[in-house]
């Protein structure tokens, strides 16, 4: 029994002792003993080569005393050079959290157990959560530090070809094929191919913008990242200390010019991917690849990651009588600058994020602006209400926070964005009052889960307040609802009153088709089919098809955020390395 009078460290290093005798057996019934009835294990590759969790006692015990004879899980110790086993509040509970570290037959591991003390066992200590998650393959660690590589190819042959002459040679491709082609060069590719890179794992990212960044460059003018600069890091090569807490579009699109130098990786501007075809006897595709210059390029890539982001093919809706509008019509992913519309009057149809920033520079440029919604939206203040959700990245390092981001099930997630929700709303009243005064329509996400849930479920749906919903309150920019239109006319849009709201400009911020839509124009039916939806949840606790194996062999995808980008491309990159190295099998595993 575990003593709660005892040092913390010391009773959760007693536990996870009790656990590691208890898997080595495994004893069912031990294992059993060990978590809350109510409990949650996550699983990142370190036992079951999946991402996965499993809820409650008994499918826990059941599914550990089912993995751990193969795994060989062992050498359960708190980790050192970590944040100590300490108290802390989660999902509004407190309890013991540790870091620890473990191996395994093939690699090595870390992860986190919460322990809280269980009332109907004498008091003892139990885990409430547990993440066990795969870091690196044994005999295949990534040269780092002490173990990084030397450079002995060209820093001391003098009559061989340099570090340009190898670097240029390796980037062209001329006689061989990549082991893995890349397909979009954001923050999803670059994470992903820098994680491959260190893994010796030969690896060509492709993107169709004519320069490395535009995929931000591009975007409209006035954008920064609506998240701070602290949980933003690309692997390995973390922002100077002296970048601003909001990055500017254009400073970030340079950095990942200058990232994809600094980290040697192999990537193609102005290469548009046309799609691929796999070959289920040799293991490989045969994609085609157009590149800037107009030849073409058949590659047979063993893996094709998709990191074209959640944002994929645009959203335009078919909406009647738009057609008749003969002013300028695009969608937000056109949208440039509000200079060209100063005196103008425009129409934004979104209420996203992206609607209210366009609608914001179009007002500051002198445009005339009325923003209509289209469905209730979730509003919240970028500060501090929208940064709530990433207090943990304020303290601690990287290392610990992005292993505390990994190890919240889903559930427990849902409960903590609900618990945020409530007390951004409590912060953001007089916005919020303001804005259902003028007859803004707002929601809070499916059950009040706020911001973050409706970005992993739908992409979109909530916009961060950095002024529009102020200019929307005093009335500097206009709000309209789309239910009252009646039609669109050549001048604008006719209201169901009668009225007319004429028009220079129409922007359509209507989000983006979920990624399918892209596997299927790709790919072709078959392999869309096999493949399903990816993002968001179903019925299950892990992303769709997100990070981890798919039923399309050698199809993988990433997505998400720069914090989601850096987390999870470490998990993908070793699935492929451990496939190259026969370590693990194509195919996706169920259970």
């Amino acid at each position: 029994m575990l003593d709660r009078t005892k040092d913390i460290s010391v009773s959760a290093q007693a536990w996870l002792d009790e656990f590691e005798l208890a898997l080595g057996k495994p004893d069912r019934a031990a294992l059993d003993r060990l978590f809350l009835a109510d409990s949650f294990w996550r699983d990142v590759l370190a036992l079951s080569w999946n991402l996965q969790t499993i809820a409650g006692r008994d499918a826990i015990a059941q599914e550990l005393t089912a993995l751990a004879p193969k795994a060989a899980p062992s050498s359960f110790k708190i980790a050192p050079n970590r944040a100590p086993p300490r108290w802390v509040t989660r999902a509004g509970s407190n309890n013991i959290e540790a870091i620890f570290n473990f191996e395994t037959a093939i690699g090595r591991g870390s992860g986190i157990v919460r322990l809280v003390p269980d009332s109907a066992d004498s008091d003892r200590l139990k885990a409430w959560t547990l993440l066990t998650a795969l870091d690196e393959l044994k005999g295949f660690e990534e040269q780092l530090g002490t173990t990084r590589p030397r450079g002995q190819a060209y820093s001391r042959d003098f009559r061989g070809p340099n570090w340009l002459d190898l670097r240029n040679v390796s980037n062209d491709y001329a006689d061989r094929d990549p082991a893995v082609l890349v397909v979009g060069g954001g923050q999803a590719g670059l994470a992903i191919a820098a994680r491959l890179k260190q893994l010796k794992v030969d690896t060509l990212i492709v993107d169709r913008w004519p320069r490395i960044g535009d995929n931000w460059r591009k975007r409209y003018h006035a954008l920064t990242l609506h998240n701070q600069v602290q949980v933003n890091h690309l692997p390995y090569m973390p922002f100077p200390p002296n970048w601003p807490v909001y990055i500017p579009k254009d400073k970030l699109a340079n950095w990942f010019e200058a990232y994809v130098d600094a980290m040697e990786l192999n990537f193609w501007t102005g290469s548009e991917f046309e799609g691929g075809s796999y070959d289920d006897a040799t293991g490989c595709w045969t994609v085609a690849l157009r590149r800037a210059d107009g030849t073409r390029r058949i590659m047979h890539p063993r893996h094709v990651v998709m990191a074209t982001g959640v944002s994929g093919i645009a959203n335009v809706p078919d909406i009647p009588g738009l057609e008749n509008f003969k002013g300028k019509l695009l969608h937000s992913s056109r949208y440039d600058d509000g200079e060209n519309w100063k005196g103008k009057r425009a129409i934004v149809i979104g209420t996203g994020n992206s609607g209210h920033d366009i609608a914001q520079d179009l007002h500051s440029s002198g445009a005339e602006v009325t923003l209509v919604q289209r469905s209730p939206t979730l509003v919240t203040n970028i500060e501090p209400s929208a940064q709530l959700a990433y207090a943990t990245y304020n303290e601690g390092t990287l290392e610990d926070n992005d292993l505390i981001a990994a190890s919240m099930p889903t559930p427990l997630a849902k409960k903590t964005h609900v618990m945020l929700t409530e007390q951004s709303k409590e912060l953001d009243k007089e916005l919020l009052d303001g804005l259902q005064h003028v007859g803004f329509k707002l929601d809070f996400g499916e059950a009040g889960t706020g911001w973050q849930f409706k970005y992993l479920t739908r992409g979109g749906g909530y916009y961060f307040n950095v002024g529009c919903s102020n200019l929307i309150v005093e009335g500097a920019i206009k709000l309209k609802q789309f239910v009252d239109i009646e039609n669109f006319t050549a001048e604008g849009a006719r209201m169901k009153n009668g009225a007319l709201l004429p028009a220079d400009l129409i922007v359509l911020s209507t989000g983006y088709k979920p990624q399918e839509y892209l596997v299927r124009k790709l790919f072709g039916d078959g392999i869309a089919d096999r493949v399903g939806p990816v993002w968001g949840f179903g019925d299950g606790f892990e992303l769709r098809n997100m990070y981890a194996r798919t039923r399309q062999p050698g199809l993988w995808f990433i997505a998400g955020s720069l914090a989601q980008c850096r987390i999870n491309s470490k998990y993908l990159a070793l699935q492929i390395k451990a496939i190259e190295e026969g370590m693990l099998g194509r195919e996706v595993v169920t259970t």
